[in-house]
């Protein structure tokens, strides 16, 4: 590389098109570049979701998930296995490895299940595969609005809105919640059935006889054919009560005998109300790895056209946006890189003293910046916390190789006098060897990450190599366009006896301190050894004392999402009580900005459940700012950024104990599911075992012993037996000896209480849509035992024609209460099994100040101390397994980083023994970084520990730069002592340099209060703290280290000697020979 700069010096024409066509097209590719929060790091995830009407839990457990869990377990890449079976619905959720193609796993789940669909019972719903998570949180909720009835506004958000919607890339399903679809409803009367002696199953056998359209083949009139219709479909909805069920006596029985018919809704099942008020919303669920902020820019680019479709006084408006908060914080990250570049570039200017000089450096910046947007464009990246991430936290290394070539160009100028061009090929080619070493060294650092294939390891994949680019750029302009300007904008100057002008001042008192204590140091040698031996072992303590999350938990999007969960049967006007409540006590909370309550329409569909999206007055309203500050500071208002402040999770704990005082509710307050792993909670953690009353016992105890830790809120357990049943148990020898099957019985009770919600379709012309026909006893009966008993069952069910039936007689119906007892009792209302085995999980999440580290730890010792059954197993999943991994991962990677680093620096060196000294540079800086997180009040997380990578980058710049000059001294012929002193004395300034703009490049993600703050801290705490506290002792411990292994080395091998060949020195290089020694006598 050290011909480039001899190159570019001789064509500076060549040099500037070089670096310019990286940027222009580096600009051209910033445009077409996606945005998103993190990189695509979902787990591609597929769940299969089928009906069971009437079936309860256990039966859909045994009857559809576990026959689909066995057909799916064979398909390839499968990470994790899991199903939930409720009453009616079974959910079969199949989480992929990484590199899975989600398209073509999905394709063969749908394989899998279609082979098994004859195994499943004969009246299920078709299961649905989807490739999305099934508890995620909605990218997007719209709500549709206008003076309209519940019924009107339904069919305009489902026809106009729904409809256009959902053909957009990405997403993955719409739900419709407040309303329910238009129907015509069939209340029948149990007693007016009774007194007609009729089955309810005789009403929807006339449902489906008397309104159907069937083709009747064609005529041949022949020339020509007509097609043949038999016109039966019901024209009008006020026809369907005088359709004729049977006839009695030679009477017809209508409709309108037996009960009421409406032209309504479905029955709503469902509650959404915005800022308490009734709506009609949409929320819309993105497919399983697909970009949040694209899907949502897809969707918004449809709703003019939804909006056309719309009456005029009918509006559709968005009330979530989960995108408008990953657009917020990337823009605030994009402030950061520009105000820490500018930081950088002042540091420079400090040292320098010369606009000139650090105009050259500062070029660096944009220069790698700018290109490395080509290779995020090439490589598939998008603009996210990662990538962006890295781009801020290279400000400060991208600068580095330009600040080291200048500062020695500049010192060849300044104390050797030599004329520019002379000094921008010659400086360049004397640093070139360090230059490389430590850009090398640095994007190794960042290799062993591409073995890792966890969700950590694509993280830290697309950081390493967003990273790497800038890096590599940033070296290749060091060669190229700094050498060219330093030739071109830099003066020539005559040596000063008096020492140079630039060293003069603060930092000639800086520079005298710093040798006087070297001088100490190498004289007190032993001391700084045992001090660094100690700093080196105190990373473990340290790393134990420093609390661990897998994601920071304090992250403020100023929304969050608020769960409550009555008891198991709890109908839709209790829970219409209870939420009433709720959002009254959420509607005056200071800070609180919207409200959006929406029952029954989760992935679950159940009315116990109801969710709240809480929205929270903006970050920059009520955090401290230095634009607040300002702004008070104008208008004379000193307090004024300091007053109403809160923090989100503040808040949270707040809803969390107002929400507490309602009884028999379970509470749960989180953040978005924006990056998270599994089961929306903070900690999930699951028992696995062969009997399911084995795991309730033992999950109920450690429930209990949970819910006492300090820090550990929300505390649930996923089996309860807790949800009420009435059962029907039949008496077979009666129930045969009167004809009736058990499958008849079954049915009268399943379309008398359940109801059958597609009887038959109506067709209206008017509107040209069709819509169901359904069919169930008055409400009043379905809630009493005693009507339900007085209902009839065909005693003959299959001769029950329109013959057989023309009269009435004892033997042809039977009441039910005739072959059924019914009795109360409990049951449980789900069943979890994880990769085919029975389990339950203990969820809970973490107040404000706790870690998850200490949660997951404090739950093992209880799970211990209470005594894990033989045979039973337990397993942390969701974010906690993550963490794990991550630490696991991550320790590997430090392994492989060492190793790759001393193959690099040793190749580099031609030296065994230097790398080592080089690379004990690393554990020396960790302490310090580890110790400034604890002080910040910050965890390690996946975060900080991208910032222990750059740490490792940074930290060993500086100990190469002294080694690799200390060699050079003494292959020139200086002792060791004095080779020692000189090389630490001219590389001080380079290395002050190349530290401190790295400093001031992050102190802006320091300093920040802005969207996203909270979960960038962290990284900048571990940098600036690390390298900011370690870089006395690595200066002294460096040179002192390296006196010891250079004393091993010739303990163990024959002292080297300098040949003629090195002692040949260069006319140039042998007056700066001479002027160094001047310089470090003085």
């Amino acid at each position: 590389m050290y011909w480039l700069a001899e190159v570019c010096v001789k064509r500076p024409v060549f040099a500037l098109m070089l670096i310019m066509a990286l940027v222009v097209s580096g600009l051209v590719a910033f445009p077409e570049l996606g945005v998103d929060r993190f990189p695509n790091i979902d787990m591609p995830s597929i769940y299969v979701r089928t009906n069971y009407p009437g079936a309860a839990s256990q039966e859909v457990e045994s009857e559809v998930s576990a026959v689909i869990e066995d057909a799916v377990a064979t398909v390839a890449g499968i990470d994790e296995l899991r199903s939930i079976s409720r009453d009616g619905r079974s959910f079969v959720i199949i989480t992929f490895n990484l590199n899975r193609n989600v398209d073509a796993a999905t394709q063969d789940v749908r394989d899998a299940v279609s082979g098994v669909m004859n195994l499943l019972p004969p009246n299920i719903d078709p299961p649905v595969v989807q490739k999305r998570d099934l508890e995620s949180s909605p990218i997007m909720t719209l709500a549709v609005s206008g003076p309209r009835t519940p019924r009107e506004l339904y069919l305009f958000a489902d026809r106009y809105v729904k409809n256009v919607i959902e053909s957009s890339p990405g997403v993955g399903e719409v739900l419709i919640a407040g309303a329910a679809d238009r129907a015509v409803k069939v209340d029948i009367d149990a007693a007016r059935l009774a007194a007609y002696q009729m089955s309810i199953l005789q009403v929807r056998d006339a449902l489906v006889r008397q309104n159907t359209e069937v083709p009747g083949g064609r005529l041949d009139q022949g020339f020509r054919e007509r097609s043949l219709r038999t016109m039966g479909r019901v024209a009008n909805a006020d026809e369907f009560p005088d359709l004729v069920v049977e006839t009695v006596n030679g009477t017809p029985v209508r409709l309108a005998d037996l009960g009421t018919v409406i032209d309504d809704t479905k029955e709503v099942r469902t509650i959404a109300r915005l800022n308490q008020k009734p709506a009609v919303v949409l929320q819309i669920q993105k497919q399983s790895g697909e970009n949040t902020v694209a899907v949502v820019e897809n969707i918004k680019k449809m709703l003019p056209r939804s909006q056309e479709l719309l009456p005029d006084d009918v509006t559709v408006s968005i009330v979530q946006d989960q995108s408008r908060y990953i657009v917020t914080a990337l823009h605030e990250l994009e402030q950061h890189l520009v105000s820490g570049s500018i930081l950088a570039c002042i540091t420079v200017l400090i040292f320098m003293r010369s606009w000139r000089s650090t105009v050259i450096a500062s070029v660096a910046i944009p220069a790698s910046i700018i290109s490395t947007f080509a290779f995020m464009k090439l490589f598939g990246f998008t603009l996210n916390n990662v990538t962006m991430l890295a781009l801020v936290l290279m400000v400060g290394v991208v600068i580095d190789d330009a600040i080291v070539v200048l500062e020695n160009v500049f010192h060849c100028i300044e104390e050797k006098g030599m004329t520019p061009r002379e000094a921008a090929v010659i400086g360049t080619k004397e640093i070139g060897l360090a230059v490389l070493a430590t850009t090398i060294s640095l994007v190794i650092v960042f290799l062993p990450v591409s073995f890792l294939s966890s969700v950590t390891g694509r993280l830290l994949f697309q950081f390493g190599l967003t990273a790497t680019v800038a890096i590599l750029v940033s070296m290749l302009v060091s060669f190229t366009l700094t050498p060219m300007m330093c030739s071109k904008l830099l003066r020539p100057e005559t040596p000063s006896p008096d020492g140079p002008g630039s060293r003069s001042g603060f930092y000639h008192i800086v520079e005298t301190a710093y040798m006087r204590i070297l001088k100490l140091s190498l004289r007190f040698r032993w001391l700084v050894l045992a001090v660094s031996v100690l700093v080196i072992l105190s990373n473990y303590p340290l790393y134990q004392m420093v609390k661990q999350d897998y994601i920071p938990l304090n992250v403020d999007e100023s929304e969050f999402e608020v769960r409550l969960e009555a008891r198991q049967g709890a109908t839709l006007q209790s829970m219409n009580q209870v939420i009433d409540r709720a959002e009254t006590e959420l509607i005056n909370t200071k800070g609180v900005e919207t409200l959006l309550l929406t029952v029954g329409s989760g992935g679950f569909g159940d009315v116990n459940r109801a969710d709240i999206f809480v929205r929270l007055v903006d970050s920059e309203k009520r955090t401290f700012s230095f634009g607040r500050f300002f702004s008070g500071l104008l208008h004379g208002d000193l307090h004024a950024a300091f007053e109403g402040n809160f923090t989100q999770r503040e808040k949270m704990a707040e809803v969390r104990n107002k929400l507490k005082t309602i009884p028999d509710m379970r509470i749960s307050v989180r953040n978005l599911t924006s990056l998270r792993q599994g089961a929306p909670v903070d900690i999930d953690f699951s028992i696995t075992g062969p009997d399911i009353d084995g795991l309730l016992a033992f999950s109920d105890k450690l429930r209990e012993k949970v819910k006492a830790i300090p820090g550990i809120v929300d505390v649930y357990s996923t089996l309860q037996i807790d949800n009420p049943e009435l059962l029907a148990r039949i008496d077979r020898e009666r129930a045969a000896a009167l004809g009736i099957d058990v499958q008849e019985i079954a049915d009268t009770l399943r379309v008398a209480v359940g109801g059958d919600d597609r009887v038959s379709r109506y067709r209206d012309q008017s509107v040209d849509d069709a819509y169901d026909v359904e069919l169930r006893l008055v409400g009043l009966d379905r809630g009493d035992i005693q009507s339900i008993s007085q209902l009839y069952v065909r005693t003959n069910p299959q001769g029950g024609d329109t013959a057989a039936s023309s009269t009435s007689s004892s033997n042809t119906l039977a009441r039910i209460d005739n072959v059924v007892n019914f009795e109360f009792n409990t049951a449980a209302s789900r069943i979890d099994r994880l990769n085919r085995q029975r389990m339950i999980a203990v969820r809970a999440n973490l107040a404000s100040g706790y870690a998850l580290g200490d949660g997951i730890a404090a739950m093992n010792a209880a799970a211990k101390e209470i005594g894990i059954p033989v045979g039973y197993n337990t397993l942390v999943l969701g974010g906690g397994r993550e963490l794990e991994r991550t630490l696991g991962d991550f320790g590997w990677t430090m392994v492989l980083s060492f190793i790759f680093m001393y193959i690099v620096l040793a190749a580099q060196f031609e030296n065994l023994v230097h790398p080592l000294v080089i690379l004990l540079s690393l554990p020396l800086a960790v302490p310090f970084g580890l110790l400034s997180l604890h002080w910040g009040g910050e965890t390690l997380n996946l975060y900080s520990a991208l910032g222990i990578l750059v740490l490792f980058g940074v930290v060993k710049k500086a100990a190469i730069l002294q080694i690799d000059h200390t060699n050079a001294l003494q292959l020139q012929g200086f002792p060791r002592y004095q080779a020692i002193l000189q090389a630490n004395r001219d590389r001080l300034r380079p290395i002050l340099m190349t530290t401190l703009s790295f400093v001031a490049g992050l102190i802006p993600l320091l300093i920040a209060t802005g969207p996203g703050a909270e979960e960038r801290r962290s990284i900048a705490v571990l940098a600036v703290g690390g390298q900011t506290l370690s870089l006395l002792l690595t200066l002294l411990a460096i040179p002192v280290l390296y006196t010891f292994f250079d004393d091993l080395s010739a303990f163990f091998t024959r002292s080297k000697t300098v040949t003629e060949e090195n002692t040949d020195l260069e006319p140039a290089v042998k007056n700066a020979h001479a002027k160094s020694q001047q310089n470090l006598v003085r």
